[in-house]
């Protein structure tokens, strides 16, 4: 902090705009990548025949033990 306090008026003002512009950018690139991992399924294929061919790959190969 010692460092801080020796700069002049003018510089920190200058080091708080730069910092805060750096921290808008950082959070429009996190927010574009969230939307980017949980954007919307483009496919040509109808919902409902993915969730016939999801539900009709799905195996059961459940074992149970007895002890």
């Amino acid at each position: 902090m010692g460092l801080i306090n020796n700069l002049n008026p003018a510089f920190k003002l200058k080091l708080i705009k730069r910092l805060s512009t750096s921290i808008e950018k950082d959070a429009v690139i996190k927010s574009k990548k969230m939307e980017k991992a949980f954007g919307a399924w483009e496919d040509s294929i109808e919902a409902e025949n993915i969730i016939i061919s999801i539900r009709n790959s799905r195996t059961f190969n459940r074992e149970i033990r007895l002890f």
